[in-house]
């Protein structure tokens, strides 16, 4: 039997080539989490499901050549594409990887982290746990995503489904998709997005997290 990983692999493999099309539409959302991170020049900042790499050019500016992009991404098609955006643009400051969330080792602990529209990892126990030791004390955190509709909604969250289901393995998890982030944090808030389906949130990791 396939885990989760795996089904995320090879859906990934089917949308890769055009993924940052896609991505267009929930961009101002990826913009506004990464503005919620309040980088500085010097700051390392993790980028988690690093995907093509679309992040990278936002936060490499934003950290400025003092500072250090780290990029995880465990699709191999997707971390391929991501390669060529760091040649093409000449991103000095990013280090990225091709692993699992679960058991990747970052290369230095990170200041910051974005975790957008990464369903599977958020909802991965083994992986925000290992990605949040590797997050200094009082790491700024962002995310964005998809969520279900308010339960009185009732059918409108098989659009939900529908929509999260072609990209991910845990698409029935959407009722609260940040909380295992949140459990490690202090000061966490979130927004809903997109008339209900999407969200933003953001908090800090909390000095001894679970």
């Amino acid at each position: 039997m396939r885990n989760p990983n795996q089904i995320s692999i090879e859906r990934y493999r089917r949308h890769a080539a055009n993924y940052d099309a896609s991505a267009v539409r929930t961009m101002p959302l990826r913009r506004r989490a990464i503005e919620l991170l309040a980088l500085r020049p010097g700051d390392v900042v993790l980028d988690v499901g690093s995907g093509t790499g679309l992040s990278y050019p936002l936060l490499s500016a934003a950290v400025g050549p003092a500072g250090r992009v780290l990029g995880v991404e465990q699709s191999p098609e997707m971390f391929a594409l991501a390669e060529a955006r760091v040649r093409r643009d000449g991103l000095a400051n990013v280090w990225h990887v091709c692993a699992a969330a679960e058991s990747v080792r970052l290369a230095q602990p990170a200041d910051a982290a974005l975790f957008n529209y990464v369903h599977d990892i958020s909802r991965s126990p083994l992986a925000v746990a290992n990605l949040m030791r590797q997050l200094a004390p009082g790491a700024r955190i962002a995310m964005a995503g998809m969520k279900f509709f308010p339960w009185w909604t009732g059918p409108l969250n098989l659009l939900a489904w529908l929509k999260n289901r072609p990209y991910n393995a845990r698409a029935a998890e959407m009722w609260r998709p940040w909380d295992l982030v949140q459990a490690h944090c202090e000061g966490f808030e979130w927004t809903g997005t997109q008339w209900g389906m999407g969200y933003i949130a953001h908090g800090r990791k909390r000095k001894e997290s679970p």
